[in-house]
C-alpha cells in the first residue's frame, strides 16, 4: 500500500488510545510488544518520508507513487473514485479484508478527496477485533449519515456485506477481492441504485484471481436464474439435523434462539451492557474436556450473576452454556419476548418518542378575567372590582406619579394579598409597582362609555404620537362589536387614594369643535378668566392650563403646563445658529404661518416622550429625552385634545402598557398555578411571581427568566427519577436504568406531559411588543379571541397561534418543578410532578441485599469509613462502590455502575440545591455556571486523587492502572489555587470521578436514602466548594464568550496527532495582534482546554498592559 500508509498503520497501532482488549483475551505482554514494534516502525517510516508544510501526500500523487509513498493499487483506487467526481450524490462502499486497511484508507481519502470533491469518508469494523472495536452505536451512526448523504464513502470489512440496505448506493468497490462466492454476491448486492457500478480491483497478471472472480460472476448468474425458476414453487418444511437441534422458543411471539445462534445472541446481549475504555463486558467460557463440563462466567453488570455450568458433548459445550444463559436471561426479563436485549427495545421507544415532537403549536393565552362579551344591547350598569396600582419612583424633578385604578368585571384570584414588582426606567432608575384590591363599584353604561373614551384617547395619543387613528377608535367605542373583547378600565386615581378622578376622566374633548360657552359660565377662574384663540377655537384660558394639545403644522403633541406671561410672538427666540429672531418671524419662515394674535402670551409645553418597554432588563436611555426641555407655543397654532389633564397623569400613563403586560402575565401565572392547586390536597403556597419566573424564557429580555429554576428542577427531576428506577428495577444494569431515566426526563417526554396539561400556551417566549398590546376598549384594533378550555370547567382565551420548540416546553416544565421545590419543598414538587403525570414515590421501602461477603478482606473498611465520616451498616455496599467492571472476583457479584447511576443524581441535586439556596440573589446564568463548575467528572476525579481513593479501586486493567499513576504524578506536580478540574492541565480517567459518585450512592442507600447524610459525608472530599467569588469559566467557553463580546477573530482550530498525542493550535486575532498557542494532551478535549487557557492568559495580559 506504500510507505505513507504503512507509516499511518504503524502510528495507529503504537497509540494506546486506540486499543480495546477484551478482559477474556487480555495479554499485556503482547500489547506491549505490538506497541513497541509499531512505535519503532513508525519512527523508521517517519524518517524516510518528506516533512514540512510544503509537502503533502496529495500534492503530486503520481510522483508519490513513483517513489513508493503510495502503491499503484492505492493510486488506482483514488483515480477510479475521481472518475465519479461529477456524480451529483455519490454513495460508495469500499470493501477491504483487514481492519487496519480500512482505517488507513479512510485517513488517506479524507486527506485527498474533501478538497477535490467535498466527499467525506468513514470506516466500519467488527466488534470482535482486538485492534479496533467500534460500538454498534458508532456503526449505526455512520450508516445513518451514509444514508443521509453526510458521509459519501464507507471503507468496510465484511461486516457490511449483508444487512446494509441503502437504496441510493451507486458504487461498490472490492479493494480486496472476495474470498468466497457468498462474499462476492453479498458485496455486489450492496449497490442498490439502478445503473450502479461494481468494481473489482485485481492485480495485473494475476490470472488465478481473475479466473476466480469470473467463476463467481458465473455462479451468481446461475443462482439468479435458479432463484427465478423456483420462485413459484412452494417451500417444503426442513427435515434435517439442523432443524432438530436444541432451541428455545418464546410462545407469545414465536421468537427462537437455537444452539447455533445462542453464542452470537449472548455476545450481542453482553455488547449492550455498560462498558468503558478499560474493559469489554464479554462472557467467558471455561471448558474442561476431561469432565466434559463448561462453566460460563457473565460480566458483573449482567443481572444473571449465577455461574452457569453444563455437561455434554465437548464440541457443543459452549453453545449449550450460552443457550442456557439465554433462557435464564429471558426468564428474568433481560431478553425481551422478541429475544433481543431489553435496552434495545427501550432505546427504540426513546428514539421514536424523540422523533415525534420537534415543535408544537402554541396558543397565545390571554387572561379571561380581562375579556368580556359585548353585545349590541349594553347593560344599564355593571359591577367592577377595583385594584389600586400604586407607583413609587426613585426620584422625579417636576412632578409626582399618581396611582392607577384597574377596574375589572371579575375578581382576580391572587393568593398574594399584594402583588409587587419593579420596572427599569430611564438612566438606571426604578419604578416600584404595587397592586392590591381596594373596593367594588357600580358604574352606569354612560360612565363606562366615558371611561373607555378617556383611556382610548390617552393610549392612542401616546402610542401613535399622532391623531390619525383616534377618530375611528372613538367611533368604535360607541359601537360594540358583539364578540369577546379586551374589556377593563384603567383610570386615574385621586393621588394615592383608591378613588376615581372623574374630573380627569371627563376631560376628553377630541374631536369636538364646539367647546361650549357653558364652560365660561361655571369656570373656576371667574375673576381671571379670559378668552384665548386656538386652532380649535376660542377657549377659556383655564382650559389650556394642564391640557394636552397638538400642533397640526408638524403633528407634534405637547403637555401644556401654563402661560408664559412675559413672552409673546414679538419676543426674541435664540436659534441654534446663534442669531435671534422673533417667534412671529420664526413661524413665518419655518412653517409659513402668520401669527395673528400678537399679544397672546405664549404657552409653556413639553414634548410627550415615547412609550417604551420598561420590562426589559438594564434598559438605558441612549440620549437625553426631549421631555426634559420646555417649548414655547403660540396658542393659535395649538389644537386642544384633552383638558384638564395634568402632566403627572400623562406621564403616569406612559408606564401603564408595561405595567398591564406584567399584570396580565401574573394573572396567567395565577391561573396556571390554580390549575394544579385545585386538584392538590396539600396546603401549598407558591408565590405567583415565582410561577411567572418559571414561565418566562430568556428571549423576553426581562430581569428574570427561568434558567435558575430550570437548573433546580432539572436536578430534582433527575434525582427523583433515579431513586424510583433504582428501587423499582433491582436487577437492571446502569445502561438500562439510564435509558429508562431518559425516557422519563427527556425533552420529548416532558414536552408531551406539558402539552397534555396545556402549559405551552402559558409560556412567555418573546419580548413585550407595544405594537401588539391591546388597548382596552379600543374595538377598532384588529384582533380575535378564540375560546378554549384548559379543563372541562376552566375557560381561557387565545390570540392566535405560534410555533414553539419542544425543548422550550420541557424547560418550562422543569422550571415549574423548581418553583414548587423552592417554595413548597420536595412534597410540593412531587405533587406538581404527579399532576403532570410523573408519579414518583419517595416512600422508604427496604431493599433486601443478599451479598454475603467478608468486606474487610477485600477493602480497608475502617480506613474508608473514617475518611468518609460514615459507618456502613452493610459494608458490601462499600465494596460494590469501589469495584470496577474489569475486576472479576466471584465473591463480588456487582460492580459500581448502579451505585454510580444513583450517586450521580444525588450529588447533582444536593450540590445544586445547596448553591441555589445559599446564593438566592444570583443571576440565573450564574447559578447554572456554579452548578456546571461544581458538578462535573473532572472536579470529582480531582477530589478522588486528593483523598487517595485511587489506591482503593478494585480493577484488573493495566491501561487504567497506568493512566491513574500518570494522572497522580501529574497532579502532584501541579500548584493549584482552586478545586476546578479544568484548572489542571491533565486528563483524569473517568473512573476516578465515577468512584466519588458510587460512594455517594452507597452511603445514600445504606443510610435509608438520606440525602443530607450523604452530602455531609461526601462534602469534605469536595471542599472547598466553589463560590461566586472563586468561580472560573471553563477556558474554551470563556475564550469563545470573550471573542463574541469583544469582536475578536477566532481562527479554526488546527488538530493533529503524533505518536498517540493530540496537538491543537488555538489562534485569536485581537485588535491586530495574533495570540496563538499549540498544546498537547492525551485527547483533543484536554489539548484544546490547555491551549485556550494559554491564549486567554495572553489576551488578558495584553489588555492589562494596554
Amino acid at each position: 500500500m506504500g510507505a505513507w500508509l504503512a507509516f499511518k498503520a504503524a502510528e495507529f497501532l503504537s497509540c494506546a488510545d486506540n486499543e480495546f482488549f477484551s478482559w477474556g483475551e487480555l495479554d499485556v505482554c503482547a500489547q506491549t510488544i505490538v506497541r513497541n514494534f509499531s512505535l519503532g516502525a513508525s519512527k523508521v517510516f517517519s524518517a524516510r518520508l518528506p516533512s514540512g508544510s510544503h509537502w503533502s501526500i496529495g500534492g503530486d500523487i503520481q510522483a508519490n507513487t513513483d517513489v513508493g509513498y503510495l502503491s499503484s493499487k492505492v493510486t488506482c483506487l483514488v483515480e477510479s473514485l475521481l472518475e465519479y467526481r461529477d456524480l451529483k450524490d455519490l454513495r460508495c462502499i469500499i470493501f477491504v479484508e483487514r481492519i487496519i486497511t480500512a482505517i488507513v484508507l479512510r485517513t488517506l481519502l479524507n486527506e485527498l478527496l474533501p478538497e477535490l470533491t467535498g466527499w467525506k469518508t468513514e470506516y466500519t469494523a467488527g466488534h470482535a477485533s482486538v485492534v479496533q472495536s467500534q460500538s454498534r452505536k458508532t456503526q449505526n451512526k455512520i450508516v445513518q449519515e451514509f444514508r443521509k448523504g453526510l458521509v459519501n464513502i464507507i471503507v468496510a470489512t465484511s461486516i457490511l456485506e449483508e444487512g446494509l440496505d441503502v437504496q441510493s448506493c451507486n458504487l461498490v468497490i472490492r479493494f480486496d477481492p472476495s474470498a468466497t462466492v457468498c462474499s462476492f454476491i453479498q458485496s455486489r448486492g450492496r449497490a442498490r441504485m439502478q445503473n450502479s457500478d461494481f468494481l473489482i480491483m485485481i492485480k495485473s497478471g494475476d490470472s488465478s484471481t481473475l479466473t476466480r472472480m469470473q467463476n463467481y460472476m458465473a455462479s451468481g448468474e446461475i443462482m439468479r436464474l435458479e432463484s427465478l425458476r423456483h420462485a413459484s414453487i412452494p417451500c417444503s418444511p426442513l427435515d434435517d439435523e439442523l432443524y432438530d437441534e436444541p432451541c428455545y422458543k418464546v410462545e407469545s411471539t414465536g421468537a427462537v434462539v437455537t444452539l447455533s445462534s445462542s453464542v452470537s445472541l449472548l455476545y450481542f446481549y453482553c455488547s449492550r451492557l455498560p462498558s468503558d475504555g478499560y474493559f469489554k463486558p464479554n462472557p467467558r467460557c471455561v471448558i474442561d474436556k476431561e469432565t466434559e463440563t463448561c462453566t460460563l462466567h457473565l460480566p458483573k453488570s449482567c443481572p444473571l450473576q449465577r455461574i452457569i455450568s453444563v455437561r455434554g458433548n465437548s464440541k457443543i459445550l459452549k453453545q449449550l452454556a450460552c443457550l442456557e444463559a439465554c433462557k435464564e436471561l429471558h426468564h428474568m426479563g433481560a431478553l425481551t419476548d422478541n429475544l433481543v436485549p431489553d435496552i434495545v427495545e427501550e432505546e427504540a421507544i426513546n428514539k421514536e418518542l424523540e422523533g415525534q415532537i420537534h415543535t408544537v403549536e402554541e396558543s397565545k393565552y390571554f387572561p379571561p378575567e380581562l375579556v368580556c362579551h359585548c353585545g349590541n344591547d349594553s347593560e344599564a350598569e355593571a359591577v367592577y372590582y377595583c385594584y389600586l396600582v400604586e407607583l413609587q419612583h426613585d426620584s422625579y424633578n417636576d412632578f409626582q406619579l399618581h396611582g392607577i385604578i384597574l377596574a375589572v368585571r371579575t375578581r382576580l384570584k391572587f393568593d398574594d394579598e399584594i402583588l409587587a414588582f419593579d420596572l427599569d426606567v430611564d438612566r438606571g432608575r426604578r419604578l416600584q409597582v404595587q397592586l392590591y384590591h381596594s373596593k367594588v363599584v357600580t358604574l352606569t353604561s354612560e360612565e363606562i362609555r366615558r371611561c373607555q373614551r378617556f383611556q382610548v384617547t390617552v393610549f392612542r395619543t401616546l402610542l401613535d404620537r399622532n391623531l390619525s387613528k383616534l377618530p375611528d377608535a372613538l367611533a368604535a367605542v360607541q359601537s360594540p362589536i358583539g364578540s369577546a373583547v379586551s374589556d377593563y378600565l384603567l383610570l386615574p386615581s385621586l393621588g394615592s387614594t383608591p378613588e376615581i378622578n372623574w374630573k380627569c376622566v371627563n376631560s376628553f374633548l377630541f374631536p369636538s369643535q364646539v367647546l361650549g360657552e357653558k364652560h365660561m359660565d361655571f369656570c373656576s377662574t371667574q375673576g381671571k378668566k379670559r378668552s384665548v384663540n386656538t386652532k380649535t377655537g376660542v377657549v377659556c384660558s383655564c382650559m389650556l392650563e394642564n391640557s394636552l394639545v397638538c400642533t397640526p403644522h408638524n403633528g407634534h403633541i405637547y403637555c401644556i403646563t401654563g402661560f408664559l406671561d412675559n413672552l409673546d410672538c414679538n419676543s426674541l427666540l435664540d436659534m441654534r445658529t446663534g442669531e435671534s429672531i422673533t417667534y412671529r418671524e420664526y413661524y413665518k419662515k419655518r412653517h409659513g404661518i402668520n401669527i395673528c394674535f400678537e399679544g397672546e402670551p405664549l404657552l409653556r409645553g413639553k414634548h410627550i416622550c415615547k412609550v417604551h418597554n420598561y420590562l426589559q432588563r438594564s434598559r438605558t436611555q441612549k440620549a437625553k429625552d426631549s421631555t426634559d426641555s420646555s417649548v414655547e407655543l403660540p396658542p393659535e397654532v395649538c389644537s386642544l385634545i384633552m383638558s384638564p389633564v395634568s402632566m403627572s397623569t400623562i406621564y403616569t400613563y406612559l408606564y401603564v402598557p408595561s405595567i398591564m403586560h406584567r399584570i396580565e402575565s401574573l394573572i396567567m401565572a395565577s391561573n396556571l398555578k390554580r390549575m394544579h392547586l385545585d386538584h392538590c390536597t396539600l396546603n401549598i403556597f407558591i408565590p405567583t411571581a415565582m410561577v411567572l419566573e418559571a414561565m418566562t424564557t430568556k428571549k423576553c429580555l426581562e430581569k428574570f427568566h427561568l434558567e435558575s429554576l430550570e437548573t433546580l428542577g432539572d436536578s430534582f427531576l433527575k434525582y427523583a427519577a433515579s431513586i424510583q428506577l433504582f428501587k423499582t428495577y433491582e436487577n437492571h444494569h446502569e445502561g438500562l436504568l439510564t435509558v429508562k431515566k431518559n425516557k422519563i426526563i427527556s425533552n420529548a417526554a416532558l414536552c408531551k406531559l406539558g402539552c397534555a396539561r396545556k402549559i405551552q400556551g402559558f409560556i412567555r417566549n418573546e419580548p413585550f411588543d407595544l405594537k401588539t398590546w391591546l388597548i382596552p376598549g379600543d374595538n377598532s384594533q384588529v384582533h380575535k379571541f378564540n375560546e378554549e378550555f384548559l379543563m372541562p370547567s376552566v375557560k381561557i382565551y387565545s390570540r392566535g397561534k405560534l410555533k414553539i420548540k419542544s425543548k422550550r416546553v420541557a424547560d418550562v416544565v422543569e422550571a415549574l418543578i423548581g418553583a414548587y421545590l423552592s417554595s413548597g419543598g420536595e412534597l410540593a414538587a412531587l405533587s406538581f410532578m404527579k399532576w403532570l403525570g410523573l408519579d414518583v414515590d419517595f416512600v422508604d421501602t427496604p431493599m433486601p441485599r443478599h451479598f454475603p461477603m467478608n468486606a474487610e478482606k477485600i477493602v480497608n473498611v475502617r480506613y474508608l469509613e473514617s475518611m468518609l465520616h460514615y459507618r456502613f451498616n452493610d459494608p458490601s455496599l462499600l465494596v460494590e462502590a469501589l469495584t470496577h467492571g474489569s475486576y472479576m472476583l466471584s465473591e463480588i457479584p456487582r460492580c459500581y455502575q448502579r451505585l454510580e447511576f444513583l450517586g450521580d443524581a444525588v450529588l447533582d441535586y444536593v450540590v445544586t440545591a445547596h448553591l441555589y439556596f445559599k446564593y438566592p440573589g444570583l443571576t440565573p446564568g450564574l447559578i447554572t455556571d456554579l452548578r456546571s463548575a461544581s458538578v462535573n467528572n473532572e472536579c470529582y476525579a480531582q477530589s478522588a486523587v486528593k483523598a487517595g481513593l485511587h489506591k482503593h479501586i478494585l480493577h484488573a486493567s493495566q491501561d487504567l492502572q497506568r493512566q491513574i499513576l500518570d494522572t497522580v504524578e501529574d497532579f502532584e506536580n501541579l500548584v493549584l489555587v482552586s478545586t476546578f478540574g479544568w484548572e489542571a492541565e491533565t486528563t483524569f480517567p473517568k473512573v476516578l470521578g465515577d468512584v466519588i459518585e458510587s460512594l455517594a450512592g452507597a452511603i445514600f442507600v445504606d443510610s435509608g436514602f438520606n440525602k443530607d447524610t450523604t452530602f455531609q459525608s461526601i462534602r469534605p472530599l469536595l471542599e472547598p466548594l466553589i463560590t461566586p467569588q472563586t468561580l472560573k469559566l471553563q477556558p474554551v467557553r470563556e475564550l469563545s464568550e470573550l471573542c463574541d463580546q469583544k469582536g475578536y477573530i477566532k481562527k479554526k482550530d488546527v488538530v493533529s496527532r503524533e505518536n498517540g498525542v493530540a496537538y491543537i493550535t488555538v489562534e485569536v486575532e485581537a485588535d491586530g495582534v495574533v495570540h496563538k498557542s499549540t498544546c498537547s494532551g492525551r485527547d483533543k478535549i484536554m489539548a484544546k482546554k490547555v491551549a485556550s487557557k494559554h491564549v486567554l492568559k495572553s489576551l488578558k495580559e495584553c489588555a492589562f498592559n494596554a
